[in-house]
């Protein structure tokens, strides 16, 4: 599987930078490997249209208590109707999207599950609300294939005006990926269904 995660805080302009990057991305991957996110608005999106855009299949993972898709937080728009409309699969993971460390444990078992991470990332480091270093460093610790998606042109946005940062493909790493037969035990996949 491709998995993509990322900041959440991305100006339209460019998450049309960033969807035309995750397509050229997906086009050129051998293979028919499907595409794996987390359900909700923004990048989840414009990787379920790149990732469809190619031809592949999209699993989209739905937050769930138990086997019943949780409640949108209140006040919000449905994040979940357009990258579910995109996909061919749709799983249940319980984990209650309102709890941003609920859903870096979600990305997390999503990304111990995949062959390549796609991370939407400007090089700088986890914070109180955001977790895209931290994703990419466990990646790696997991021995999962690593590409560090920012266009030219990409900024994040913030409170006030949208400030750019600079890209950072080549952020440090970790040690070397261990090989599969040291690699620590992956967490239980999200619960398979269909849609």
């Amino acid at each position: 599987m491709i998995t993509a995660v990322g900041h959440e805080n991305l100006p339209p302009d460019t998450l049309a930078l960033v969807e035309r990057e995750l397509r050229v991305r997906v086009e050129r991957y051998a293979g028919p490997a499907p595409g794996l996110v987390r359900a909700g608005a923004g990048l989840p999106a414009a990787f379920g249209r790149a990732v469809r855009a190619s031809g592949r299949r999209l699993v989209v993972v739905l937050p769930a208590c138990g086997l019943v898709p949780a409640a949108v937080p209140p006040g919000r728009p449905d994040p979940l109707r357009e990258v579910t409309e995109l996909a061919d699969e749709v799983r249940p993971l319980a984990y209650d999207p309102a709890d941003r460390d609920a859903r870096v444990r979600a990305d997390e078992t999503l990304v111990a599950h995949s062959e390549r991470l796609l991370a939407v990332w400007d090089g700088s480091p986890t914070d109180g609300r955001d977790a895209t270093a931290h994703l990419v460093a466990y990646a790696r610790a997991h021995g999962v294939r690593v590409e560090v998606v920012w266009p030219v042109g990409a900024v994040r946005g913030t409170p006030g005006p949208a400030t750019p940062r600079p890209a950072r493909p080549d952020a440090p790493r970790p040690a070397a990926p261990r090989s599969a037969s040291s690699r620590p035990a992956r967490p239980a996949a999200p619960t398979e269904g269909t849609r």
